[in-house]
C-alpha cells in the first residue's frame, strides 16, 4: 500500500513545480521498505528501491541538490545490485537507463 501511495504522490509530484509531494512520495517509499524487505522478497524491494531512485532524481533536479542525487544514485545502484543477482534483463537495462541520467545529472550540477 505505501509503495502504491509513493507512486501516487510522485505521479503528482511531477505535475507540480516544488518538490514537497515528491518528498512524501519518498517518504511512503521508505516505509514500504519497511514491509519489502531485501531479504524477504529482493524483486519488490529492488522496485522500490528504483521507485525511490526516479523521486530522488527529479527532487535533485528541482532543487539542484547533490545530496538528493546521490542519495538516488545509491538507491538506484542497490536495485541494479539486486536485479543482476536475479539475472532480471528487462529491469536491468530500465535501471541502467536510469542510473545513467542520475549520472549526468550530478555530472551537470558538479560542471
Amino acid at each position: 500500500t505505501q509503495n502504491n501511495l509513493g507512486a501516487a504522490l510522485r505521479a503528482l509530484g511531477g505535475r507540480e513545480s516544488g518538490t514537497a509531494t515528491l518528498e512524501r512520495a519518498v517518504a511512503a517509499y521508505e516505509l514500504a521498505l519497511e514491509e519489502r524487505t531485501r531479504e524477504r522478497v529482493p524483486h519488490y524491494w529492488a522496485l522500490t528501491q528504483e521507485n525511490v531512485a526516479i523521486a530522488r532524481l527529479e527532487i535533485g533536479r528541482r532543487s539542484g541538490d547533490s545530496r538528493v542525487l546521490e542519495a538516488a544514485l545509491d538507491a538506484v545502484d542497490s536495485a541494479l545490485e539486486e536485479y543482476r543477482k536475479g539475472q532480471s534483463a528487462f529491469y536491468i537495462q530500465k535501471v541502467d537507463q536510469l542510473r545513467n541520467e542520475i549520472v549526468a545529472a550530478i555530472q551537470s550540477r558538479e560542471g
